[in-house]
């Protein structure tokens, strides 16, 4: 381990300087969960009666994530990870159609900035997903567009709370009384929002109903893994009624290896994963999450007020709820992605965004303490592009190509798919 450690060139995330990535709850928590891995390293729920404690945990971690979202007597699982809990909600709505209503051509409805996770899952589930423009300036899905969109393949709406790209939140409650009123679910994505938006209120900042207390929400999906600051690879799965949840089950009782039934993808699973997540939970508990949400928003609001009231060159997308700041340039001269590029020459590691260009930083516990350094690198950064653009940074060269013509995005697949081979060399 020694020798791997020398690949690992640079240990920026430990000074703060990225964008979301690493969701680190502090040293402390870090003895807490690595004992849980060592106390139940071997354990698996695929084997309840071998491991019951592991059982029970993986309940307590679904049924704690209930009560945050305000529906105690829910339905969930756990999964593997955000990603995993898109596709399974995808899956158990696919299902659920076919069964009550007779769908046979799902379709899905999802805001622009919806989640990738949402096209994966379509993809990998036969089912057709329409994108709906966002409002461009307060980055809400069009609720006059999803209307029109609805049609009686329709079974499911998708709303974010909050998105990916800009930090933002859909208007959960209208696309609530759309999903009622045609008798299709409703999930709202919060795998970023997960132990931050539901904490807002009590952080002192404002918020919006977005929860099971919105009636039409069938499904939530939450990652343990971010502001939860459970391991990498958890993630929770709710919805509404446990019955809307068995159409998410593989069970096959036919199986010459004998009767086999799963909750979700996997068969096996790290049951030290889970008693890691569940430690993360019990240790921080619901004050720390609120002072955690409390220091990790306030830090993304001081970002976004000074780029707001100290920075003409830029424009805040949206009104950002919770921790991601996505910004853009108003001068037609200034390449925000060469400021990004620039920002990434200074250690930076932040997420650059397209339709519109953008950049954006999520803030966590690393952030809070180099926000000052943050907005003093990005003034810097914004004069260097101006008086010497350089057009050879990686977020130029790619999101250029993407856009230098009608082969620009099959380029920058093909360029996705080799980097992803490049890992495995």
């Amino acid at each position: 381990m020694e020798r791997m450690d020398g690949e690992q060139k640079s240990s920026s995330w430990q000074d703060g300087q990225l964008s979301g990535a690493v969701y680190h709850g502090g040293p402390e928590l870090g003895k807490v969960i690595v004992a849980a891995y060592e106390r139940y390293l071997v354990s698996n729920p695929l084997h309840p009666d071998v491991f019951p404690t592991i059982r029970k945990m993986d309940a307590e971690v679904v049924a704690m994530c209930l009560r945050i979202y305000n529906h105690p007597s829910g339905a969930g699982t756990t999964t593997s990870g955000g990603t995993e809990s898109i596709i399974m909600s995808v899956k158990t709505h696919r299902d659920w159609a076919r069964t009550v209503k007779g769908i046979t051509e799902p379709e899905i409805i999802i805001p622009a900035s919806a989640h990738a996770a949402f096209d994966k899952a379509g993809d990998y589930m036969k089912v057709k997903v329409h994108q709906i423009p966002v409002d461009p300036e307060t980055r809400m899905v069009d609720l006059a567009w999803v209307s029109r969109a609805i049609n009686p393949n329709t079974i499911m709406l998708v709303g974010s709370a909050v998105n990916f790209p800009d930090g933002c939140m859909d208007d959960i409650e209208g696309l609530s009384a759309l999903a009622l009123k045609h008798n299709i679910g409703l999930h709202v994505d919060c795998c970023l929002g997960s132990f931050i938006v539901p904490f807002l209120d009590d952080a002192g900042f404002p918020t919006r109903p977005f929860d099971f207390r919105v009636k039409g929400v069938t499904a939530i999906s939450c990652d343990t893994h971010k502001y939860g600051f459970a391991p990498k690879g958890s993630s929770v799965i709710m919805y509404r009624t446990p019955e809307l949840r068995q159409y998410q089950y593989y069970v096959n009782p036919d199986w010459a290896g004998g009767v086999y039934a799963s909750p979700s993808i996997a068969g096996s699973r790290p049951g030290a994963l889970l008693a890691g997540a569940w430690a993360a939970m019990q240790f921080i508990g619901r004050d720390g999450y609120v002072a955690s949400c409390r220091s990790i928003v306030g830090a993304a609001k001081s970002i976004e007020n000074s780029i707001r009231t100290e920075i003409p060159e830029l424009y805040v997308l949206g009104n950002p709820m919770a921790s991601v700041v996505a910004f853009g340039s108003k001068d037609a001269s200034l390449n925000i992605l060469e400021v990004g590029d620039k920002m990434s020459k200074k250690g930076w590691h932040l997420n650059a965004l397209s339709n519109p260009s953008a950049v954006h930083i999520a803030c966590t516990r690393l952030t809070v303490p180099v926000v000052g350094q943050f907005i003093a690198d990005l003034k810097d950064a914004i004069q260097e592009a101006k008086s010497a653009p350089s057009g050879t940074g990686n977020m130029v060269a790619l999101y250029g190509l993407g856009n230098s013509s009608a082969v620009g995005p099959t380029m920058v697949g093909k360029l996705a798919a080799t980097f992803i081979d490049t890992l495995y060399l």
